[in-house]
């Protein structure tokens, strides 16, 4: 990982002209698509090859909402319970989540529950999380129907997407729609936002400078 903190240390160093800077965490058991998720939406890319993520990477993108310049910090999460105490380690700070079945894989979807209270112990009382279905391109295979996910997203109190990252459906918008409930959720409360887990840089209403997050991994 010293590759992925030397890769942040010089896009910070090269890109401070943002308005907000977003850190968005996509968790979910292993083989979900996690990565693959991330990587068609960072580069538009997709390598139907599952390579297990060891730990913890990321990928940074900018975007464009509401006369906003948004700089997104968006960390790839490993699924396995042997990372689960470094993965955990990032939930501080992230201002949304993306949590992730796989609509082919019940145990997947079984699991949601209890990442939705990791959530809840690890990360701020105002962090905002979309449940996504993932692979829906695959629904000759598919076990996990869309109302009994609709179901459980409404009792958690979290939209809900069914996306596929080979065939490249609701990618951008699971993300777009993140990062837009996360700016109403600062506009209708951002008195009581604490800088440094919003990342501001040049917000009208806030004037203090937000420092780059903490790298608390050496892995």
């Amino acid at each position: 990982m010293a590759s992925a903190t030397a890769t942040y240390g010089q896009k910070e160093s090269s890109d401070q002209n943002f308005d907000y800077m977003f850190k968005i965490l996509i968790i979910g058991n292993s083989s979900v698509g996690k990565t693959s998720f991330l990587f068609r939406y960072a580069d538009d890319s997709f390598t139907p090859a599952f390579v297990s993520t060891v730990g913890i990477d990321f990928k940074v993108k900018t975007i464009y909402r509401n006369d906003k310049r948004i700089k997104l910090q968006i960390w790839d999460t490993a699924g396995q319970e042997r990372y689960r105490t470094i993965t955990t380690a990032y939930y501080r700070g992230a201002m949304g989540f993306i949590l992730m079945y796989d609509i082919t894989n019940e145990d997947s979807f079984n699991a949601v529950q209890d990442w939705a209270t990791q959530i809840k112990t690890y990360s701020w009382d105002n962090a905002q999380v979309l449940l996504v279905g993932n692979k829906c391109d695959m629904d000759d295979e598919r076990v996990v129907s869309g109302d009994r996910a609709r179901q459980l997203s409404d009792h958690l109190g979290f939209e809900f997407f069914e996306a596929s990252a080979k065939d490249n459906i609701n990618v951008k918008q699971t993300f777009e729609r993140l990062v837009d409930i996360i700016c109403e959720k600062m506009s209708d409360s951002l008195d009581n936002v604490d800088p440094a887990v919003t990342g501001v840089k040049q917000g009208p209403q806030l004037t203090e400078q937000a420092t780059p997050p903490r790298q608390d991994c050496a892995c």
